[in-house]
């Protein structure tokens, strides 16, 4: 049995070859990030709507459009969050393989004879 990560998912469920890891950063840069930031967009524009419904139009407002309004400020402060989260899991996804890279081929180029030709 695996010990589960933070979250709850399985830790064998972590990307961690090559190609795991590049379909992992697709997947936020294609679809993950862009569908959360319309899901965001359409919450926007129907709770915005929802608000002025409910607003004072003869100086007596419901309490619902005030209490609409602050939880509204408060979810998109966390959208916003999450999408700046996304983009972050994105760039180390990627970044994580480049390091690897530029690692592995570092020590191979220290483990590797001197050649007449590395003055040249």
């Amino acid at each position: 049995m695996t010990t589960p990560l933070p979250g709850g998912a399985p830790a064998d469920a972590l990307a961690s070859s090559p190609s795991e890891k590049k379909a992992a950063a697709k997947a936020i840069e294609k679809h993950i990030h862009p569908d959360t930031k319309t899901a965001g967009d359409y919450a926007d524009e129907k709770t915005n709507t929802a608000v002025k419904e409910f607003d004072a139009r003869d100086g007596h407002g419901w309490a619902t459009s005030t209490a609409l309004r602050k939880a509204h400020k408060e979810w998109g402060k966390q959208v916003k969050s999450l999408l700046h989260r996304l983009g972050s899991d994105h760039t180390s996804l990627i970044d994580t393989g480049l390091m690897f890279q530029r690692a592995d081929g570092g020590a191979a180029g220290m483990l590797r004879p001197p050649s007449a030709l590395d003055d040249f």
